[in-house]
């Protein structure tokens, strides 16, 4: 799924601005986490609401490394939400949930520094 985590690793090749705009990116706040223990790698099963105008959103994040569940709730997170629909086991994962690696390889959330309105697009 992902190409490379390694920080050293060649830029992606080059896209046109069009391109970007068809990703929508936006944030939103986690409603719930709770264990997603049927997952094949260790990951919470998050409810995110990206207010009103794409409402809530469920998404399989493995963040089990840096994030315990019960910080995990009014936390703002961005996340691409014009990808289709995961099937990920018997969970439909409907938004891709974004981070970066850390030195260890696990996942550390991408998400504003100050609070900004759920459904944000990043720009």
């Amino acid at each position: 799924m992902h190409l490379s985590h390694d920080p050293a690793a060649p830029a992606a090749d080059m896209i046109v601005f069009e391109d970007f705009l068809k990703v929508d990116i936006r944030i939103g706040t986690i409603l719930s986490a709770e264990p997603f223990p049927e997952a094949r790698k260790p990951a919470y099963k998050l409810l995110i609401d990206f207010g009103p105008a794409i409402g809530h959103k469920k998404s399989s994040a493995q963040i089990t490394d840096n994030y315990d569940l019960a910080d995990l709730q009014g936390r703002q997170v961005a996340a691409v939400v014009n990808f289709p629909p995961r099937q990920i086991g018997k969970f439909m994962s409907e938004v891709l949930t974004l981070g970066f690696a850390d030195s260890t390889g696990s996942v550390t959330l991408f998400a504003p520094d100050k609070r900004v309105p759920d459904g944000s697009r990043l720009f």
